[in-house]
């Protein structure tokens, strides 16, 4: 399919091009990619209560009309299978000037056997077998109707009939029994069955999801063609440091550890992704990695998303490290200029070991004298060019990242398959389980007094709500209100804080330290502090509207308490009356397990609710849903990684190819 046949092609007037315009749609493909997001199927169904009808009658009275105000209410009587129906329909008045006693009449709509009447939400003015089948329901702007835009999709197949080619190799077509592109294409826009949409969907998802995994396998091939350094260094005194550590590795950690440094002492680059759950012990095992480094005679570094979490990421390393002599910083944007300019001269001549910091780490005035080993903390938070402008701040060096967004090993490698993966499940030992409970309670009412007693013993909370302020068109509880009524009620006893996403992050970072430091009690907080930092003080957390989170979200917030010693407690709050969200809390409330939440979350709300693309750094699919087709994800790595290493002579894997070297050589868009 070519890509950029102009909408003029198949007559559409100008004024309707701007609308598609604003759709994202410039050319004829993009149109024929964009595809229905729902079918309005058609066919008649059995008299059920309280269910959806669709059944066809004969009108045998004439149609009244009503007004109140605005809204009209038309009602008229159908004889359907030798019984007389009442039907009403709202704001159609209009449709009377056209219906005639005895003519055949459509109803959709909602049947109540109480009066043997039906509340109509639809009313055609044919016979059922004229309307009978599958529509294509498609996401459009104003000014282009359902009809119009099908007509447009139409158009444009008939242009390239005959000229789409596959993009799926014969031989996996075969092998995988899938239609050919055409045929995949015309049946998603224009079904006669369900079948028809099933068969589209086959192909169309394993397309998609064929070329990323060709991305991936390609990117991670081309990767370990990459020469990189043989990490020389005393594994006798590493292993002194681990035994030397205040607690003993977890079985997951020593496995994480063990491919970490397996990976330094190739003479190929480590591109190495760590994933754990919440307070799995991610963070020491990057600082295994970098006192390996060190030994090697590389400096290292390690990228946190805030200033607050670098100091954080500073503080764990110094304790570490304590008796090791290396010499550590940390370089934030807060710092001096004159404070700035010394980090930056000890960074260039070797004097400083190992920096902790932000993005002012990849600054141009940085400069390492030999970089080695570079770790990014919530990787998600960073985008590939900060990434990359860090890395190539030193020649051939060796590269990790690590996130605390578990999910499960396989779907892992499949979507980051251009790195190798590394999952931390098992849980330092002492570590106790958050005491989770489900409140039924739109406010704090019910524990307010245990949280009096808690805080009288010296403790402090976090408040979190779904919202900043407030919304006319979400019924929750905000921030802003919540944090307001609390300051008031605590006036005089306590301090409260209040922090969100809105606020500059200058303004963040000192809330966020004066809770660290105990000076404000009580912070009311939106979703900022997901990924926060550790304030051992903090033990107990109160979720407003909880049924408002996924799952894995609120395991990521209950995250922040119990981190120490003591401890946590997490009550989520929540009116709810939906059963499932009912059940999804009792869940939670049960289960501690990150991989396990996330799990649940996958099959329950899908990844809209679990990861958002921006949030979690996953690549975004048209078609395709990565946690609901892993199946198919799954298939697609596995094809790929075996068209890749068979070096095969077909034509359309060859073009695929020159497709995916031509896309990564113009945008660099994962190489990092």
């Amino acid at each position: 399919m070519a890509k950029q046949i102009p909408l003029q092609q198949i007559r559409i007037n100008e004024n309707r091009i701007k609308l598609l315009n604003n759709m994202g749609i410039y050319c004829l493909k993009d149109l024929i990619l964009h595809f229905p997001y729902r079918y309005d199927c058609i066919e008649a169904t059995s008299l059920i209560n309280n269910e959806k009808v669709i059944i066809e009658g004969v009108l045998i009275d004439e149609p009244k009309v009503f007004f109140k105000g605005r809204l009209s209410r038309l009602t008229f009587q159908i004889l359907y299978q030798q019984e007389i129906y009442k039907v009403i329909i709202f704001n159609r008045h209009f449709l009377k000037k056209n219906m005639v006693k005895g003519m055949l009449l459509t109803i959709i709509g909602k049947y109540n056997s109480a009066n043997n009447s039906i509340t109509a939400s639809d009313i055609r003015l044919k016979a059922l077998e004229e309307i009978t089948g599958i529509t294509s329901i498609y996401s459009l702007k104003e000014g282009i109707t359902q009809k119009s835009f099908q007509n447009y999709i139409m158009k444009a197949l008939k242009f390239y009939q005959g000229h789409i080619q596959d993009e799926v190799p014969a031989s996996l077509l075969i092998k995988h029994h899938l239609i050919h592109k055409e045929l995949a294409l015309n049946l998603i826009h224009f079904p006669c069955n369900n079948d028809d949409i099933e068969e589209a969907l086959r192909y169309l998802k394993y397309e998609e999801f064929l070329k990323f995994q060709l991305t991936m396998q390609y990117i991670k091939l081309s990767r370990k063609k990459n020469i990189g350094v043989k990490k020389q260094f005393d594994q006798q005194i590493l292993t002194q440091f681990i035994n030397q550590l205040p607690f003993k590795l977890t079985p997951d950690q020593n496995a994480a550890v063990d491919e970490i440094i397996n990976d330094l002492k190739k003479d190929t680059i480590m591109y190495r992704f760590i994933q754990g759950d919440v307070g799995s012990g991610k963070t020491v095992v990057g600082a295994i990695g970098l006192y390996a480094n060190y030994l090697a005679g590389f400096q290292g570094a390690m990228m946190a998303p805030t200033e607050i979490l670098a100091s954080q990421h500073f503080k764990s390393l110094n304790i570490l490290f304590k008796e090791t002599g290396i010499n550590l910083a940390l370089l934030t944007g807060r710092l001096s200029n004159r404070e700035k300019q010394n980090i930056y001269q000890d960074l260039d001549s070797g004097k400083i070991n190992i920096v902790v910091g932000t993005h002012a780490l990849f600054q141009d005035k940085v400069s390492y004298q030999k970089l080695g080993l570079v770790i990014t903390d919530e990787q998600h938070r960073f985008g590939v060019n900060q990434r990359k402008a860090l890395k190539e701040k030193g020649q051939q060096v060796d590269f990790m990242v690590m996130s605390a967004t578990p999910i499960p090993r396989t779907l892992a490698i499949s979507l980051y398959g251009d790195m190798d993966v590394s999952t931390i499940k098992t849980m330092p030992t002492g570590r106790k389980k958050v005491i989770t409970d489900v409140i039924k309670s739109h406010s704090m009412k019910p524990i307010l007094n245990n949280l009096k007693k808690y805080l009288a013993s010296g403790g402090q909370c976090y408040v979190v709500c779904p919202l900043v302020a407030e919304s006319e068109v979400i019924d929750s509880r905000d921030a802003t209100s919540i944090y307001e009524g609390m300051k008031a009620y605590f006036k005089g006893n306590y301090e409260v804080g209040l922090l969100h996403g809105k606020m500059d992050d200058e303004v963040k970072e000192h809330i966020m330290e004066d809770f660290k430091n105990n000076q404000i009690q009580i912070l009311v907080s939106t979703t900022v502090i997901e990924v926060g930092v550790d304030v051992s003080n903090a033990n107990w957390m109160v979720i407003y509207n909880a049924e408002r989170f996924g799952l894995s979200q609120l395991h990521q917030l209950r995250g922040r308490v119990g981190r120490g010693n003591e401890q946590g407690y997490c009550y989520l709050l929540s009116n709810s009356s939906s059963r499932e969200a009912i059940e999804r809390l009792e869940f939670l409330k049960s289960c501690h397990d990150g991989f396990e939440v996330s799990y649940y979350d996958l099959k329950v709300r899908g990844p809209g609710d679990i990861l958002g693309n921006q949030q979690s750094g996953l690549p975004s699919f048209v078609i395709s849903d990565i946690f609901k087709d892993i199946n198919i994800l799954e298939v697609s790595r596995k094809d790929a990684k075996e068209l890749l290493e068979s070096k095969s002579n077909d034509a359309v894997y060859l073009k695929l190819i020159s497709e995916i070297e031509e896309q990564l050589i113009n945008n660099n868009k994962y190489i990092d």
